[in-house]
């Protein structure tokens, strides 16, 4: 085993939509990826949706934890009260595990609830003494606008991704996240080569399919964007160094969502 690879999922469902192609990737490179359900939803859905998060892990072969007792997440529950909770949780859990990588949303993920989960990851990251495990963002509800990793995929990666996320029957029936897992990774392996070296600049994707993703560094100086790179072989699955860009203004901005509300 490399290393461990802990991922934060606010919900069921969130360890394959959110960057599932990469955790697969990490795990065919020889990481264990851990996934922790933050949340299990509704009350009322508790059971299914913990029952569906197992069949997932195991098809996508993640070692799955559950927070106990799980998050309320929903936009009228005590957000900051869910963090505290997280933040506090995470600690413990990142002594326990020992990860070289954590992956959640960004805290800037317009969802209110995966918002919740990225800023309580940033607080636990916070209070680990260096070197700390690198930091990887994905973002589902809105675009990140500064990412530095590509993860180029084929069709047999994206077939792997969908049978995993076909085990969250109730949520697949509720909404085409099929087709929005295809349509991510098409868009990923178009406008990621540029997005994350620079218009006009960006190499090939090399495969139809692609993850972005914000790697952050955290030095003695603060956090750091990590340096734009493509993750297309075994070797590269490994937190990068960090670069000289300071993401200061994008992670301490207060996100859309706390200030205006979620949608609706």
């Amino acid at each position: 085993m490399r290393g461990r690879v802990l991922h934060l999922a606010p919900h069921p469902d969130d360890e394959v939509l959110g960057a599932g192609a990469t955790l697969m990737a990490l795990r065919d490179a020889g990481w264990e990826v851990v996934s922790l359900a933050c949340g299990l939803g509704r009350p009322a859905d508790h059971a299914r949706r913990r029952t569906e998060a197992a069949e997932a892990c195991r098809r996508a072969r993640f070692t799955l934890r559950v927070l106990d007792p799980p998050l309320a997440l929903s936009r009228h529950d005590d957000l900051a009260a869910a963090e505290d909770a997280l933040a506090g949780a995470l600690g413990p859990l990142l002594d326990d595990l020992g990860p070289a990588i954590v992956v959640s949303p960004s805290p800037h993920d317009r969802h209110h609830g995966h918002e919740a989960v990225a800023r309580a990851a940033r607080r636990a990251l916070e209070a680990r003494p260096l070197p700390a495990p690198a930091w990887w963002l994905w973002g589902l509800w809105a675009d990140l606008p500064l990412p530095t990793l590509l993860v180029p995929f084929g069709r047999g990666r994206l077939r792997e991704v969908r049978a995993a996320l076909a085990a969250h029957a109730g949520e697949v029936a509720r909404a085409d996240y099929p087709a929005l897992l295809e349509a991510r990774a098409r868009a990923g392996a178009v406008l990621g080569p540029e997005r994350v070296f620079g218009f006009g600049a960006g190499p090939a994707a090399g495969a139809p399919y692609a993850d972005i993703l914000t790697e952050l560094v955290r030095t003695a100086d603060g956090w750091r964007l990590g340096r734009p790179r493509v993750l297309a072989a075994a070797a590269d699955l490994a937190p990068g160094p960090a670069g000289r860009a300071d993401p200061a203004p994008w992670l301490d901005a207060p996100s859309l969502t706390t200030l205006m509300g979620p949608p609706g």
